[in-house]
């Protein structure tokens, strides 16, 4: 007998559902808001006869009654609809009221399990995050000039016998001959490009402005690489690393053998002598960051850091010379040098960054070309004014046995 009632009690629940549902839909299409009258009726007499249903369990069997209802409450729909009939809700919407009938159904929902797709927008941030640039490029070290020619001459002392000397009355002078060579270094092109489509140029936010920014300071990494390293055979310049004097680690060395237990900071001391004998003083020296730092953490006999004695100011300077740092400059080795007096970058073409659409099949497959490009040469005018070495065997050439 209780299964009959509970199964009448689900069926009449069934069709009050449907009749709210309905009521709900009339309320929010007609323009007066308000439920037809034999809508309101049948939704009453149905509550009338759920209610009744419900008083003849709840006498037969209170108890058990209680025990479904909390359950039901917690789990399904139904017994969330006998909760919000009891407490009035045909009345409001008897009333008028387009809410009355709502009810809340008590379930457990998480984003984990419940969420598909981003029904949570993320936070976007603005722009581009990359790693820096280089703070500081080798052009920045040289003198630079414009050429509008595709080759750099210039005429360098070789040779010269000076023969001035006190001379007596009437005697002979003695003759001086000095010797010119000619030398010429080609201007090259370093460049790149990329093909981007015109939607992922159009729609992507600030990737103009990202393009300009990061090939330029990646085609300038190839340019410091030229700069030091180039091996001067075409199309490569001729880097400072080959067209400037090595340090001498030859026995006629002026500091070869003369040293107890040097260190870096010891063989900078002996390139600035090398270059000092010939009338030279450095303005910059050229270190890899990490050689830098080793000299930094450079110690006496006394575990004295060697940096108090050499490092002055501000910016890294040992000796009143200023250091710069430049990870192209390999580790280990070294360029001590009066950059401003003994090379120059000359400028062709600057460098610059263009948009072409004009370009292969782009137009019919709806691409642009960028293309970053420059055109330079590297003529090292006086190779005696540049010292290169490295650091592990200048280090055993002037220790003393």
């Amino acid at each position: 007998m209780e299964e009959n009632v509970k199964q009448q009690l689900d069926q009449l629940g069934n069709i009050i559902d449907e009749k709210i549902e309905k009521a709900n839909a009339q309320v929010q299409t007609r323009t007066d808001g308000k439920i037809d009258q034999t809508l309101k009726g049948e939704i009453k007499n149905l509550t009338e006869k759920f209610n009744e249903r419900m008083d003849n369990m709840e006498v037969s069997n209170k108890k058990n009654f209680d025990t479904l209802q909390t359950q039901k409450e917690s789990k399904d729909f139904k017994s969330a609809l006998i909760k919000s009939i009891n407490e009035g809700a045909i009345d409001a919407l008897k009333n008028g009221s387009s809410r009355g009938a709502s009810f809340d159904v008590k379930a457990d929902m998480t984003v984990g399990a419940d969420f598909t797709g981003e029904v949570i927008p993320a936070q976007r941030v603005p722009g581009y995050y990359f790693d820096p640039n280089r703070p500081q490029n080798i052009r920045q070290l040289i003198p630079s000039g414009s050429t509008s020619s595709d080759v750099v001459r210039f005429v360098s002392e070789s040779g010269y016998s000076n023969g001035a000397a006190a001379a007596a009355e009437g005697s002979t002078l003695s003759q001086t001959d000095f010797d010119m060579t000619a030398t010429s270094v080609n201007v090259e092109k370093i460049g790149t490009y990329l093909r981007i489509s015109e939607e992922m140029l159009a729609d992507t936010p600030q990737l103009t402005s990202y393009i300009s920014n990061r090939v330029p300071a990646k085609l300038m990494e190839v340019e410091d690489d030229q700069l030091l390293g180039g091996s001067g055979v075409s199309p490569n310049l001729k880097g400072l690393l080959n067209s400037s004097t090595a340090f001498d680690e030859s026995a006629a060395g002026k500091f070869t053998d003369k040293v107890v237990a040097p260190n870096e900071f010891d063989v900078l001391v002996a390139a600035i002598n090398q270059m000092a004998l010939n009338n030279y003083r450095p303005n910059f020296i050229l270190l890899n960051p990490t050689d830098f730092h080793q000299i930094l953490l450079t110690k006496d006999t006394t575990n004295n850091y060697i940096k108090d004695q050499v490092y002055q100011g501000l910016a890294p300077n040992f000796m009143g010379v200023p250091v710069v740092q430049n990870v192209q400059l390999q580790a280990g080795k070294f360029l001590v040098g009066d950059f401003a007096n003994s090379c120059q970058m000359w400028v062709r073409d600057n460098l610059s960054v263009e948009f072409f659409r004009e370009d292969g099949t782009n137009v019919r497959d709806g691409f642009v070309t960028v293309r970053a490009v420059e055109r330079v040469a590297l003529a090292t005018y006086l190779p005696k004014g540049i010292i290169n070495g490295t650091f592990s065997s200048a280090i055993t050439a002037i220790t003393k046995p």
